[in-house]
């Protein structure tokens, strides 16, 4: 009688605390997206206004004019890109000699270490980082590419760790069919791993393309920023995160409204960018159900 009596509290104990904990994270849940929803509700209000064609086909203008973001969006293009073409083959091959060839070895241990301490590091920091390294070696050059090196310090880490990821989730059953028919392991690396973790690697570096399109402190070391357009990656370059740092605390009403275009134009790019990412992931989910 007494253990039942015990095991009925216990239960009843157990019974509040999971709706204790429940309502809590329902709670928390709701919380998070009306805040969301709300941020979203001002972007779009007040960005909508400044979408038009001028956006993408003029220049930023001086204050008090009308102008776009064209070498804005340009820049940003150019640097984002240079990162991925830098970051993202680093990524993938350090990914691969961790999963592949140091899997269990101290140094494998070292490099994941310092790779989620480059994960965790704030952009901030890399950016100083580079602008030491690229910007005052060279006489106080601010240019594109230092931009984009800064960026691929971002890139780098994601890559690496989505690639590794991916790579120790293929079944093992897969390596040794391959091998046992004297494949050489570095074809069996690019023509099967590969193969099998393309969807995650290439997820990998979509979401490390979203985040860098965002980051403005490394650039304001590196790029600098420019008002006007400039296609030469040895110089200054415009960028969509730093002109809206700029203008969205300047005084004047045209450049505030630029701003605002810019972070709605950079949101979307965003979306869209998860978005093709989850799609890519389910598509490649279900091939293989």
């Amino acid at each position: 009688m007494m253990s039942a009596l015990v095991s009925e509290r216990l239960y009843l104990r157990r019974r509040i605390t999971n709706v204790l904990a429940l309502t809590l994270s329902c709670v928390a849940a709701v919380v998070g997206l009306l805040f969301l929803g709300w941020i979203l509700w001002t972007l779009v209000s007040k960005g909508i206004t400044g979408i038009n064609w001028e956006l993408f086909t003029k220049d930023t203008p001086p204050p008090m004019a009308e102008g776009g973001l064209r070498n804005a969006l340009f820049g940003s293009a150019v640097m984002c890109g240079l990162a991925i073409v830098i970051g993202a083959p680093l990524g993938v091959a350090a990914g691969t000699w961790l999963a592949e060839y140091g899997a269990a070895s101290r140094a494998a241990t070292v490099v994941r270490f310092v790779n989620d301490i480059l994960l965790s590091a704030p952009s901030i920091v890399l950016g100083l980082f580079v602008y030491t390294l690229l910007v005052m070696n060279t006489g106080g050059s601010f240019s594109a590419f230092a931009g984009a090196v800064a960026l691929a310090f971002i890139v780098l880490p994601v890559v690496l760790r989505t690639t590794d990821e991916m790579l120790r989730l293929v079944p093992a059953q897969m390596r040794e069919a391959a091998l046992s028919l004297g494949v050489p392991q570095w074809k069996v690396i690019v023509q099967v791993l590969y193969r099998s973790a393309s969807a995650g690697i290439v997820t990998g570096i979509l979401l490390s393309l979203a985040r860098i399109s965002g980051e403005t402190a490394p650039l304001l070391f590196t790029a600098f920023g420019n008002l006007y357009w400039n296609s030469n990656v040895m110089q200054p370059m415009a960028s969509v995160p730093v002109v809206m740092y700029q203008f969205a605390g300047s005084p004047y009403e045209t450049w505030q409204q630029l701003a605002w275009a810019g972070a709605l134009v950079l949101t979307t790019f965003v979306l869209l960018i998860s978005l093709g990412a989850r799609a890519l992931l389910l598509r490649k989910r279900v091939t293989h159900d």
